[in-house]
C-alpha cells in the first residue's frame, strides 16, 4: 500500500465506518444467540461475509469517484441483464426463482440493483439543471429505471424487494428535487389501483396482508410469525432475559429467527433498553449519511449518499414495523444484523460509495 492510500485511509469517514462495524458485530453476536451459542451454524459465515464485505467496502472507497459516475449506467445495465437471465433461466428454490448461477457463485441481482438504481439515478441528474428537474420529459428516463427492474423482481416472484426498490428510486428522486405534486399524482393513482393490485398478487402474498390485518384469524397458520413475535418483543420487558436467554429462540417458537425477525430475538434478550440503543446506532448511521451531503458540491455525490442513506431507512423502518404488526410480512431483512450474505455486503457496498464520494468532495464530475 503506497503513500497516496494511505493518506486516503485516514482521510476516511471513521465514525460511519466504526457504527458500520458495531452493527455487523452485534449481528454475529445475536446470530450466535439464536443458534443456541453455536457459532458454527450462522455467526461464522456472517463474520466472513462481514470481513469480506469491509473489504470490497474499503475498495470502492478508495476509487477514483469519476471512475464511479462513468461505470453509473454501464452497472445498471449489466444488473438489468442479470435480471432478465433470472426471469430467462434462473435458479428456483422454496417456490421463488430469485437467483442467477454464474457456475463458480449463485447471486441475487435483486438486491445488487438497489445501488444500480441509486448510481443511474445520480448520474442522471447529475446532467440535469435544477430548474428542469421537475419538467415532465425528464420524468420519463427516471421512471424507466425504477419500474423496469421492479416488475422483473416482482415477478421473480419478490413483492418485498420491488416495493423496497420503488422506494429507494422515489427517495432518490425527490432528494433530487422533483415537485412533491408528482408523488401527490402516484400516491392517489397507487390508491385507485389497488383492486387491480390485489388481483395480480399470489395467493400467500393476499395472505400476508389479511394476517396483518388481523394475525388471529389464522393463529397456527398465516398468524404465527407476527403473534410469536409480538410475544417475544413484549415479553423482553426492559431489561430483556439476557443474552442467549431468549425463549423464542431457544424453544423454536418463532420461525425465520436468524433472518427477517431478528429484531424479535435481540428484544426479547436485552429488553426496550437494549432495542432503543440499537435503534439510536442505526439512526446514527443515517445521520451520517445526510451530515455528509452538506459538505458535497455535486448532485451526483449528494444523491447517492442520500440515496443510500434513505435506502437504510426504509429498511430499518420496514423490518422493525413488520415485526412489531405495524406493516404486512414482506420478507424484508434488518441491514447488517439478519443472516443473508447478499443483503449484508449490498448494504457494505452501498456504504463504500458513501465513503468513496465524501473522500472527494471537491471533485468536479461533468454536467454533460
Amino acid at each position: 500500500m503506497n503513500f497516496h492510500s494511505l493518506k486516503a485511509l485516514r482521510n476516511l469517514n471513521w465514525a460511519l465506518i466504526y457504527s458500520i462495524l458495531a452493527l455487523g458485530l452485534i449481528g454475529v453476536a445475536v446470530l450466535y444467540s439464536v443458534a443456541d451459542s453455536d457459532f458454527a451454524l450462522w455467526s461464522l459465515q456472517h463474520s466472513a461475509r462481514l470481513g469480506f464485505g469491509m473489504i470490497l467496502m474499503f475498495t470502492i472507497a478508495l476509487m477514483d469517484v469519476r471512475l464511479l459516475y462513468a461505470s453509473a449506467y454501464v452497472l445498471f445495465i449489466v444488473l438489468l441483464i442479470m435480471l432478465i437471465g433470472v426471469e430467462v433461466g434462473g435458479t428456483r428454490s422454496m417456490g421463488a426463482q430469485r437467483w442467477l448461477d454464474l457456475g463458480f457463485l449463485r447471486v441475487q441481482p435483486s438486491e445488487f440493483m438497489r445501488i444500480g438504481l441509486i448510481l443511474a439515478l445520480a448520474r442522471y441528474y447529475q446532467t440535469r439543471h435544477p430548474l428542469d428537474v421537475s419538467k415532465l420529459q425528464n420524468l420519463i428516463m427516471p421512471a424507466i429505471f425504477i419500474i423496469t427492474p421492479a416488475v422483473l423482481i416482482f415477478r421473480q416472484p419478490d413483492l418485498g424487494t420491488s416495493i423496497m426498490l420503488v422506494l429507494t428510486g422515489l427517495g432518490v428522486l425527490y432528494l433530487a428535487g422533483v415537485n412533491w405534486r408528482y408523488f401527490a399524482v402516484g400516491g392517489v393513482s397507487i390508491a385507485a389501483a389497488i383492486p387491480f393490485i390485489w388481483q395480480t398478487l399470489l395467493p400467500y402474498q393476499k395472505q400476508r396482508v389479511l394476517v396483518f390485518l388481523n394475525p388471529e384469524q389464522d393463529p397456527l397458520g398465516s398468524g404465527y410469525h407476527i403473534i410469536q413475535s409480538k410475544i417475544g418483543i413484549g415479553s423482553g420487558g426492559l431489561s430483556g432475559k439476557g443474552f442467549g436467554e431468549g425463549t423464542q429462540s431457544r424453544l423454536n417458537f418463532l420461525p425465520e429467527k436468524h433472518t427477517d425477525f431478528i429484531f424479535t430475538i435481540f428484544a426479547e434478550e436485552m429488553g426496550f433498553i437494549g432495542g432503543i440503543a440499537l435503534l439510536l446506532l442505526f439512526v446514527l448511521v443515517i445521520f451520517l449519511h445526510f451530515n455528509i451531503i452538506a459538505r458535497l458540491r455535486n448532485p451526483f455525490s449528494r444523491l447517492c449518499v442520500g440515496g443510500m442513506g434513505w435506502a437504510l431507512f426504509v429498511y430499518v423502518f420496514v423490518n422493525l414495523a413488520m415485526v412489531m404488526g405495524l406493516l404486512p410480512v414482506v420478507g424484508v431483512p434488518l441491514p447488517f444484523i439478519s443472516y443473508g450474505g447478499t443483503s449484508l455486503l449490498t448494504f457494505l457496498l452501498g456504504i463504500g460509495v458513501v465513503l468513496c464520494v465524501e473522500r472527494q468532495s471537491m471533485t468536479e464530475l461533468p454536467r454533460s
